[in-house]
């Protein structure tokens, strides 16, 4: 934390009208004084959103810790468009725009932006089995959609001078994400979407592909209004400077969207279809089994799915069987008497992950946390604690799930696992095997999300007011 020095050198500042007879205050001093940072956002997965364990999404964390570096407490401000990003940023409504904006060069012209913190692609989306996938702008066939005053919509100007013909439709009223469900749901052939943004809903669109890119790389970044007044600014960018040396940036990146790097169309498919066909069955047994110990059932569906594709009878070649596919050993220690009973497996499963989760050190931040106590139901504590030590020893932070998870694939090299206490293992499926959990837990929050609580749950919620006499 530089709290403290950020306000010592605020006094300072502060002192300066007192010595030179004029007055003066920058505006770093004025959020230090307000004791406000006000970011302008979208409510969005690549930015921020309220999830099951409250705010998150890479641009709130990132905004999250310059507030606390500065002292002061975070004010989001959260508008519906892009283009309400560029008009209340433009009429200085806010002091900066954490949105997920690109850097481009129409931009430049209003906006100060800091070095970038991430590197997209902007890609054209179609959905697959619906139109032809084209291999060019020029046979481009159908209805292309894109957001008003984006990134998108100032490349494809840039393009139409060298294809005439080029047409599309500027929606400012819709979102990324509500623009991909169009393409989706065939309301429109076509859309652009950055490759992040994409790679993140093709788990919930499976259809969806990208049938090329239309730019080069380009940055995302935090956008300032142009003024004379760099103070907040040359904090900012101080701020990302700090972030990349010491690894915290890698961090959130993978944090959000290292579990999501590898797209399997088919499983995505299968998942989507047992969640409709086989998941209602056992909703009632694993939110009872979760709400015991203290689980999000989602995240416990989502092991169990990993773990068994929700069959209470599976078996693997092991031996290790039932629904969340225990071993002998782990039921003995549960009390588990019949590992193939749905209840004694999805309760034992449930009390296993909470132990695992209290065993991981209570430092390490969530979810982190979370992630290496999955990884150890599947590899095991010993094993899991084994990769922490490599990673010490590297010279990394054993404490962050990106470092250890990197680590894991070494437990099967005997360089590495001789001078481990508890020898070889599979280390790398442990790293897939956390991924995997991550990507169907998101889904299932996703869907459950959007579900229309009950008529039952709405007249519990329904309360009349009676007036004071």
């Amino acid at each position: 934390m530089l709290t403290g020095t950020y306000k010592r050198v605020a006094a300072g500042l502060l002192m300066l009208p007192l010595l030179t007879g004029c007055s003066y205050s920058n505006e770093l001093d004025r959020v230090l004084e307000a004791g406000e940072l006000r970011v302008l956002t979208r409510n969005a997965a690549t930015t921020y959103y309220e999830g099951p364990a409250g705010p998150t999404g890479l641009e709130y964390h990132l905004a999250k810790g310059f507030a606390d570096e500065l002292g002061v407490e975070l004010k989001l401000i959260t508008v519906s468009s892009v283009s309400d990003v560029v008009s209340e940023l433009r009429q200085r409504r806010a002091h900066l725009a954490a949105a997920g904006l690109t850097i481009t060069r129409e931009r430049k012209n209003w906006a100060r932006f800091t070095p970038p913190y991430q590197t997209i692609s902007q890609q054209l989306v179609y959905r697959m089995g619906t139109v032809d996938r084209p291999d060019s702008i020029s046979e481009l066939n159908g209805t292309l959609e894109v957001l008003a005053d984006s990134s998108h919509a100032e490349r494809l100007r840039e393009l139409r001078k060298a294809h005439p013909q080029l047409t599309w439709m500027e929606n400012g009223e819709l979102e990324t994400e509500e623009l991909l469900m169009r393409v989706s749901e065939k309301a429109a052939d076509f859309t652009i979407a950055d490759s992040n943004e994409l790679r993140l809903n093709q788990r919930f669109y499976p259809e969806l592909r990208a049938a090329f890119d239309i730019s080069d790389p380009q940055g995302l970044a935090w956008a300032f209004p142009r003024g004379p007044d760099d103070s907040l600014y040359d904090a900012a960018v101080d701020y990302f400077e700090r972030l990349k040396a010491n690894g915290r940036l890698a961090q959130l990146i993978e944090r959000h969207y290292g579990h999501v790097e590898k797209f399997d169309y088919v499983g995505t498919h299968m998942f989507m279809r047992h969640i409709r066909e086989r998941l209602p069955d056992y909703r009632e047994l694993l939110e009872r089994a979760a709400a015991e110990n203290d689980l999000d059932w989602r995240l416990l569906a989502a092991m169990a799915y990993q773990e068994s594709h929700w069959d209470p009878k599976a078996v693997s070649p092991t031996g290790v069987r039932g629904f969340m596919m225990l071993t002998q050993a782990t039921a003995r220690f549960l009390g588990v008497q019949k590992r193939t009973d749905l209840w004694q497996s999805i309760e034992g499963g449930a009390r296993y992950t909470r132990k695992l989760i209290e065993l991981v050190p209570e430092r390490i931040d969530h979810p982190d946390r979370v992630w290496m106590a999955l990884a150890a139901y599947n590899i095991g504590y010993g094993h899991l604690n084994d990769a922490r030590i490599i990673t010490q020893r590297k010279g990394e932070d054993a404490d962050v799930w990106k470092n250890v998870k990197k680590n894991l694939p070494l437990l099967r090299k005997r360089a590495w696992y001789e001078n481990t206490k508890h020898g070889y293992a599979r280390g790398n499926e442990a790293a897939t095997y956390v991924g995997n959990i991550r990507s169907y837990y998101d889904i299932l929050t996703w869907l459950t999300d959007q579900e229309k609580p009950s008529p039952e749950e709405l007249q519990a919620n329904f309360t009349i007011a009676s007036p004071a006499l």
